[in-house]
C-alpha cells in the first residue's frame, strides 16, 4: 500500500510541476458551445478489434436544454502526441473541430480535466507550503517553551491553549472574513496559507513541548550544555533530530487538513477565486444534486482530493508501522 500511495502522490505533483504541457487547453479558456460537454470518448481500436492510433469523434449538442450530446461517427480526428498548439506545446490535443476534455466540461465550457491540474498547483502547494510554515511556528515556540520553561512555557501554552479551544473552521472564517472578498487572487492564495498555518501550530507546539521536556534531561544533552554548547546548537543539534520521525509522520497527517481546509474556503467562495482553478472552488458546481446527477464529471476534483488525503493518510501508517518494527 505504501508504494501505491507514492505512485498516487507521485501522479499529482507530476500533473501540478508540468500542467502547462499536460493541460491540452488554458484553465480560463471557454467554449460556450459545449456547456456540460461529457468526457470524450478516446477510441484505440478499428471495427475488427486492431490497436489503432488515437481518436476521437466531435460531439453534437443535440439537446441545449439538458445538455445532451452525440457522437458524430461521421467525422474523426487523430489525437495528436507532443505536438504544438495555439496554446503552446502539449503532450496531446486535437483540431478545434474535435474537442477533447477527458473529463468533460463545466457549465462554461472550460476543460475540467486542465483546470484540474492547474488546480493541482495550488492545492497541493497550499498543503505543502502551510505545513512547512507550521512547523517552523511549532518547533520554534514548542522548543523554547519545553527547554526554558517558566514564565516562557506558561505564556506558549496559554496561547496554544487559547487557539486550540476555538474551533478551526470557524476561526478560519473569521479571520478570512477581516479581509476583503475582491483581494487578487495571489494575495488570497498567500492568505489563506497565513490562516491555515496560524490555526495549525499550537498542537504541534504542545507536542514538541513534551518532547523536549524529557530529552533536555538526558545525559548527552546535560553533557553539551557542560562542555559550553549554546541553546540553539543543543536544541537543533541534539534535540530535535530525535523528534525527526514523529514530525515526518505528523507531517503526512496535517498536509491532507490543510488541503481540506482550502477546498472547504474556496468552496464557500472565500478562498480562491474564478477564473484561477483550485479544487474547492472547482467543487462549487457540485453543490447542486441535480448537476450531481446529470453531470457527475464535475465530482472529479473530489475524487482528486480524496485519493490525494488517503494517500497521505496510507503513507503516514506505513511509517508509523515501520518505525514500530523497528524500534
Amino acid at each position: 500500500m505504501k508504494y501505491l500511495a507514492l505512485g498516487i502522490l507521485f501522479t499529482f505533483f507530476l500533473l501540478a510541476i508540468f500542467a502547462d504541457f499536460i493541460a491540452p487547453y488554458p484553465y480560463d479558456l471557454q467554449n460556450r458551445e459545449a456547456p456540460y460537454h461529457p468526457p470524450t470518448r478516446v477510441h484505440i481500436l478499428d471495427s475488427s478489434g486492431r490497436l489503432i492510433h488515437p481518436y476521437v469523434h466531435p460531439y453534437r449538442l443535440v439537446n441545449p436544454i439538458f445538455k445532451t450530446y452525440k457522437e458524430d461517427k461521421s467525422q474523426k480526428c487523430k489525437v495528436e502526441f507532443f505536438t504544438q498548439t495555439p496554446y503552446g506545446f502539449k503532450l496531446f490535443y486535437t483540431p478545434p473541430r474535435c474537442g477533447v476534455y477527458l473529463l468533460g466540461t463545466d457549465k462554461l465550457g472550460r476543460d475540467v480535466f486542465s483546470r484540474l491540474v492547474y488546480g493541482a498547483r495550488i492545492s497541493l502547494s497550499v498543503g505543502l507550503i502551510g505545513v512547512g510554515i507550521t512547523f517552523l511556528l511549532g518547533i520554534l515556540f514548542g522548543s523554547l517553551a519545553g527547554y526554558y520553561g517558566g514564565a516562557i512555557d506558561a505564556a506558549v501554552m496559554r496561547l496554544t491553549e487559547v487557539l486550540m479551544s476555538i474551533p478551526a473552521f470557524y476561526l478560519m472564517l473569521t479571520l478570512r472574513a477581516i479581509f476583503p472578498l475582491d483581494m487578487p487572487s495571489v494575495a488570497v492564495f498567500f492568505l489563506i496559507i497565513f490562516i491555515l498555518s496560524f490555526v495549525g501550530w499550537a498542537g504541534l507546539a504542545r507536542v514538541i513541548r513534551g518532547l523536549i521536556l524529557s530529552y533536555r534531561s538526558y545525559e548527552y544533552v546535560l553533557a553539551a550544555k557542560t562542555y559550553g554548547a549554546s541553546t540553539f546548537r543543543i536544541i537543533f543539534k541534539h534535540i530535535l533530530p530525535n523528534t525527526y520521525f514523529y514530525l515526518i509522520v505528523s507531517a503526512t497527517s496535517a498536509i491532507p487538513a490543510y488541503i481540506l481546509g482550502e477546498a472547504s474556503l474556496s468552496l464557500l467562495g472565500l478562498g480562491i477565486q474564478e477564473p484561477y482553478p483550485s479544487w474547492g472552488n472547482m467543487l462549487s458546481e457540485a453543490r447542486s444534486l441535480t448537476v450531481i446527477t446529470f453531470f457527475p464529471w464535475i465530482l472529479s476534483p473530489g475524487v482528486a482530493i480524496f485519493l490525494v488525503v488517503v494517500a497521505f493518510n496510507i503513507l503516514g501508517d506505513t511509517l508509523v508501522s515501520d518505525k514500530e518494527k523497528i524500534g
